[in-house]
């Protein structure tokens, strides 16, 4: 089992550890309800180094990545990031990844350079995809044992932050990014994403640098009583927004289209990956679609759980379930045939002998 850098420092906080994506990784400190809480009303730090990093450079990086990637790579310029999926060529997902533009200047090569981010369960199956694609002018470097990555997340998160470099955090919008001096590290990439909807920023440093990175923010923000937070509340705070998780709402033999990621599946770009498959799924329909459950009981829905209309027939499957620490209800999402989709469809969810209804809801959970 890997660590990060900061696996001992959470030790010593008293962190409840378990195995995630082959890495020895915090589940909670204080509690989940208690982190989540914190990120949605304060701020809290998620040591997030397990992901894998990508650099793509040279003169056709962006071919390489119009071809590979489901989103339209030619909207980006150097400061700009873009959520974004790897299909297979039999209409499923590889993986979900995030992709962010950098300056020209640091392509060793020349042409464009971009870093991705990826899944820690999928990197090495996505670096064995990319790299399958042959005859692209491009240099692929995996960075993923050098790159630590802090989210800081919370309404007070630029807050906290801001003391800590001359980089005016209020002037980076979503989804956007700047490489600046932090804490007195240099070349920090500062990003306004995450995986919470609470807003905040991710910040990518050499793993040399993560400890005193860590350091720095929980001094700054002391009198803000900055919390450690574990996976288990980015869990709850990811589906409380409808958030997919790979492995879980999207995986293999999902379509974008079915997982409602039609939004950065661009038919218009070009020839890419599946996007014959993905084509013809909008024109004649998708038979099955995510949808957000909200459960009208107390139980909370299990990734697994069947999901049945009102004549006890199977119509789809959960894939994620919790207890929504903000609406104080258990929610779901899970795959239903199309014509069960609607907000305000009635369902049941098989939870053993006992059927429990949910109503769909669009997601996000939180309005």
């Amino acid at each position: 089992m890997k660590s990060t850098p900061l696996t001992e420092v959470h030790i010593a906080l008293g962190a409840k550890m378990a195995e995630f994506a082959g890495y020895n990784m915090p589940i909670s400190y204080a509690g989940i309800k208690e982190e989540h809480k914190a990120v949605r009303e304060n701020v809290g730090v998620f040591d997030v180094s397990h992901m894998g990093e990508f650099l793509v450079e040279g003169p056709q990086a962006l071919d390489l990545l119009q071809q590979i990637t489901s989103n339209d790579v030619s909207k980006l310029f150097p400061g700009r990031a873009q959520y974004s999926c790897l299909p297979n060529k039999n209409g499923g997902i590889i993986d979900d990844l995030i992709i962010y533009r950098l300056d020209d200047e640091k392509s060793s090569v020349g042409g464009h350079a971009y870093l991705l981010v990826v899944n820690a369960a999928n990197i090495e199956k996505d670096w064995n995809w990319i790299s399958s694609h042959e005859g692209y002018d491009v240099k692929l470097t995996n960075r993923s044992d050098d790159y630590g990555l802090l989210a800081v997340q919370g309404p007070n998160a630029a807050k906290v932050l801001q003391p800590l470099t001359d980089v005016n955090l209020s002037e980076i919008k979503f989804y956007h990014f700047t490489l600046g001096d932090f804490a007195g590290i240099s070349d920090v990439i500062l990003s306004a994403t995450g995986y919470t909807g609470s807003g905040g920023f991710e910040l990518y440093v050499p793993n040399d640098q993560m400890v005193n990175l860590w350091n720095a923010i929980f001094e700054a923000g002391k009198d803000s009583n900055i919390v450690p937070v574990g996976l288990g509340a980015r869990d709850t705070l990811r589906l409380e927004m409808g958030y997919c998780l790979y492995g879980n709402d999207i995986d293999d033999q999902t379509s974008p289209l079915e997982a409602g990621l039609g939004w950065i599946t661009k038919l218009k770009k070009g020839p890419f990956n599946s996007s014959e498959i993905f084509q013809q799924q909008k024109v004649e329909g998708i038979t099955r679609k995510l949808v957000g459950l909200e459960v009208q009981e107390r139980r909370v829905p299990r990734h697994g759980y069947l999901i049945l209309n009102d004549k006890e027939e199977e119509i789809g499957k959960i894939t994620s379930g919790t207890q929504s620490p903000s609406l104080e209800i258990p929610i779901g999402m899970g795959y239903v045939q199309k014509e069960f989709s609607e907000a305000g469809t009635m369902v049941f969810i098989q939870a053993g002998r006992k059927q429990i209804p949910a109503k769909v809801v669009r997601p996000p959970f939180l309005k």
